[in-house]
């Protein structure tokens, strides 16, 4: 296949780039900073050259978007969100002046746009989707997406979940505050946390590319979430952390000023589940947290 990823520097993009390369496919990273043959400029915001390698591909995968890893005030709110608005934008210019286009877009979103839940599994039929500002930045990012139909092109929003992996995103952290110990529960520790073994994630996203019944939002998600409170007694366990301390919602609150990141990536409960995935009957690599770990 010709996939073209967009953003595809980053953790999921090398990663989806390996998988897919390892496969035979040729695959095209757009990016601000080329250094490689199969990378190509574009700036996130206007249409250049780089249209020209959409043509024909089997798939463009977007992942566009600054990191949520920051203070929210409001310069990064801004960017937060134009990143993620302008470059859906640009593609659908540059996918209408395609004379073959893609027959395939998936566009990151997250898993983040359901509310906050301990007890209700957020499936993509019955999930919940509230109001603040995470929230409203996924469905303002998933309205511009698929805003516009394509007749020739398939959509699919990856409302994608916390991706494990030993070279980047949120496990190496992780990791590291465990050994150290400070591996015990964060708040109250009943926030459930949704995740994703890094292999799955990119098997995932082939095997939708594959399935042509599949569109719409789906959520890119492991089947069993746990607390976090499980999560990290089993983090404790694997690394053999004899103690883990406990972080109360105020130290939080004071450690996310220095760190420069907000609680709400810590706190907030995100209790989804896979049913587009599994009805279409992919089967999961590492289905449950600790053969996930295992293999980390």
């Amino acid at each position: 296949m010709k996939i073209i990823i967009a953003a595809g520097t980053g953790f999921l993009g090398q990663n989806l780039e390996k998988y897919f390369t390892e496969k035979g496919d040729q695959v095209y990273i757009l990016t601000r900073k080329p250094q490689r043959k199969n990378e190509i400029y574009w700036d996130t915001k206007t249409i250049g050259e780089w249209k020209n390698i959409l043509e024909q591909a089997d798939a463009l995968i977007n992942l566009t978007g600054k990191s949520v890893d920051c203070r929210y005030h409001e310069k990064n709110k801004v960017e937060i969100y134009a990143s993620r608005i302008n470059s859906t934008k640009v593609l659908h210019e540059a996918v209408n002046a395609c004379s073959i286009p893609p027959k395939n877009w998936l566009n990151a979103s997250s898993a983040t746009i359901y509310v906050h839940s301990e007890n209700h599994l957020n499936t993509e039929e019955n999930g919940t989707i509230g109001d603040d500002f995470s929230m409203n930045i996924c469905k303002s990012w998933e309205a511009e997406f698929f805003k516009t139909q394509h007749d020739r092109i398939r959509k699919i929003a990856l409302r994608t979940s916390i991706v494990l992996g030993n070279n980047g995103g949120a496990f190496p952290k992780l990791k590291m505050i465990t050994k150290l110990g400070l591996g015990g529960k964060q708040g109250r520790g009943n926030q459930m946390v949704s995740w994703i073994h890094i292999d799955d994630f990119c098997r995932a996203v082939d095997w939708i590319i594959q399935n042509k019944s599949m569109e719409g939002a789906i959520n890119i998600t492991a089947p069993a979430p746990l607390s976090n409170e499980v999560m990290m007694k089993k983090l404790r366990k694997e690394f053999s952390a004899p103690f883990g301390l406990n972080a109360p919602v105020w130290q939080l609150e004071i450690a996310s000023i220095f760190l420069n990141t907000e609680t709400e990536l810590l706190l907030k409960s995100r209790n989804v589940y896979p049913a587009k995935l599994m009805k279409s009957g992919f089967h999961f690599s590492y289905p449950t947290f600790d053969e996930a770990i295992l293999k980390l």
